[in-house]
């Protein structure tokens, strides 16, 4: 084994491991952690298995195989992302919704108060 594929081990176990402990302290909800454990395993398969690489970089056309471990990262991050973002649109859509929902009951507490206040004593 060379020196960059013990870098890309140790960097692969270490993202799955903080991965790992993120969702052990519940800093990082299971749903989440998924796609993250799935691109640690992955990384770190392709960086003991070296033929399994070496394969893979032959099938994309590049001729430095360590260059394809980005390459695969770059691609898991980037469906990370995109996952991200639709659940951030979603939530953001869902906080629209719950202030619109807000400001109607809002309005119906401080029209109830006013035809309240309006009766006068009883």
């Amino acid at each position: 084994m060379d020196r960059v594929q013990w870098v890309s081990i140790l960097a692969s176990a270490g993202l799955l491991g903080i991965v790992l402990e993120l969702v052990r302290r519940r800093r990082l909800q299971e749903r989440y952690s998924l796609l993250w454990i799935f691109t640690a395993a992955v990384l770190l398969l392709l960086s003991l298995w070296r033929g399994l690489l070496d394969r893979l970089a032959f099938l994309v056309g590049i001729h430095y195989p360590p260059s394809a471990l980005f390459l695969v990262g770059l691609a898991f991050f980037l469906v990370i992302l995109l996952h991200f973002s639709v659940v951030h649109s979603e939530h953001a859509e869902r906080v629209k919704e719950l202030g619109q929902r807000l400001a109607q009951l809002e309005r119906r507490v401080a029209s109830a108060e006013s035809d309240e206040s309006g009766r006068g004593p009883a």
